[in-house]
């Protein structure tokens, strides 16, 4: 029986899994085996007599187009890898093996589709990012940025929004990339794709909105490329935040093994977030009032004698005020100790408003608290913060439904005048408070 090859050669290269190209020496495309549609969804008549160059993801083309000028310079090519566009817009990444036939002046490759291998490498490598990023990581702020880093390599054409919820606001606490520590509070618009994520706990697929970054919006036909990728994260059924990937081109769309890919690292994200939280919290509660959130009693002292030595180095001045709540004791008789707390609340929100954010409040415990002001110019000036203090706490405020109005007694003292050390400055200024609320009876 006699075999005629020459016809049975193009059904064996039609039957081989990867695909064959043949390309001219101007990069167009004179030969594909069909399994160019199982590879790119083109057909080979379709992609035949087009230009190879049209399918290659825009940000390999020029390195693609060095190699491919290697080649046709002789040197075999075995190990080259880049990205195609499939026809419905996903990423393709092929391992490629090519060589040049000089005599017909063609380039024969042939291409492995090396997608899901590089999805394997991609999910364990970012596994092994994340576990780094929390264990390095000494704020939820550091996490933050180690997670946009592993995102930048996981989808490098991509923009990267990652909210935090905030249960009392309603609002998402964003980092500030433009900064090093930097946070933005902004609200979620209605009817926007974000919302739809947070509300609904599942994963999106939408546009992007070109006139707001990373909001996405819905799809009207189901045509458009979907370039906005959204995955709630979630912890214990809790909606911790958001992790949101965007496209400024319509020319690639994200596709299920992208979806797949985020969900796996927003799993893992929102595992050490929480964690990181936690042990931020119990970091916060170590050196602050549990009750108030100022500065504890024990960290206020480490700053007294920080602020100190700083004085003492550099001829300064500082103040010590040190100021309790008068007839606290009659608001928990009357209106109950859950009013006297959010009075307490009240008292310490307005002392951060009317003090420096360089100056720090600290709650010494009952209903005491201690101001400590730094570079103070002279008494005068620490006068005129004492009559701001005692302004602003006299404003009436609302415990329970009562209106009810209080006061305040505040002694100073001031650094080098009153004396040097901690436990003095703060002994005089305790004993200047009881001197003023003894004249105030």
């Amino acid at each position: 029986m006699t075999i005629d090859l020459n016809a049975l050669y193009p059904k064996l290269v039609n039957l081989i899994l990867d695909t064959i190209f043949v390309v001219d020496e101007s990069g167009q495309i004179v030969f594909v085996s069909e399994a160019c549609l199982q590879l790119l969804g083109y057909s080979s008549a379709e992609m035949i007599g087009t230009p190879l160059l049209d399918y290659i993801h825009p940000e390999d083309q020029e390195r693609t187009l060095v190699a491919a000028r290697r080649v046709m310079s002789g040197h075999t090519h075995t190990d080259f890898e880049n990205r195609y566009l499939h026809r419905d817009g996903h990423a393709v990444h092929i391992l490629w093996s090519a060589r040049w036939s000089e005599e017909d002046r063609l380039r024969i490759a042939v291409a492995r589709d090396v997608t899901a291998l590089r999805r394997g490498d991609q999910t364990r490598n970012a596994l092994y990012r994340i576990s780094e990023a929390a264990h390095e990581a000494e704020t939820l702020r550091d996490l933050c940025d180690g997670v946009h880093s592993i995102i930048g390599e996981l989808f490098p054409e991509s923009d990267l929004y990652l909210g935090f919820n905030q249960s009392r606001s309603g609002r998402l606490s964003s980092p500030d990339w433009r900064t090093d520590s930097g946070w933005i509070d902004w609200q979620v618009p209605p009817g926007s794709a974000l919302e739809e994520v947070i509300d609904t706990r599942k994963t999106l697929m939408a546009a992007r909105d070109p006139a707001h970054s990373g909001l996405g919006m819905h799809t009207k036909t189901g045509s458009e490329v979907a370039n906005w990728l959204a995955v709630p994260l979630v912890f214990h059924e809790s909606v911790l935040g958001v992790l949101v990937i965007e496209r400024a081109t319509t020319a690639v769309s994200y596709d299920e093994a992208d979806k797949s890919l985020l969900e796996f690292v927003a799993t893992q994200v929102a595992a050490v977030v929480e964690r990181k939280r936690a042990e931020e919290n119990l970091r916060f509660l170590a050196h602050h009032d549990g009750l108030t959130g100022l500065t504890n009693r024990s960290l206020f002292y480490d700053r007294l004698e920080t602020a100190l030595r700083s004085a003492s180095r550099n001829e300064g001045r500082l103040a010590l005020l040190y100021l309790d709540v008068n007839d606290f004791k009659q608001i928990n008789d009357t209106l109950g100790h859950e009013a006297g707390d959010q009075l307490l609340i009240e008292m310490a929100q307005r002392l951060r408003d009317c003090t420096r954010e360089a100056d720090t409040v600290a709650r010494m415990g009952g209903d005491e608290f201690t101001v400590l002001l730094t570079d103070v110019r002279g008494r005068e000036s620490v006068e005129n913060a004492m009559a701001k203090i005692r302004d602003m706490l006299s404003l009436p405020v609302v415990l329970g439904g009562t209106t009810v109005r209080v006061s305040c007694s505040i002694g100073s003292a001031m650094y080098p005048e009153d004396g040097e050390t901690a436990r003095l400055l703060v002994s005089k200024a305790d004993a200047a408070m009881y001197a003023s609320k003894r004249q105030a009876q």
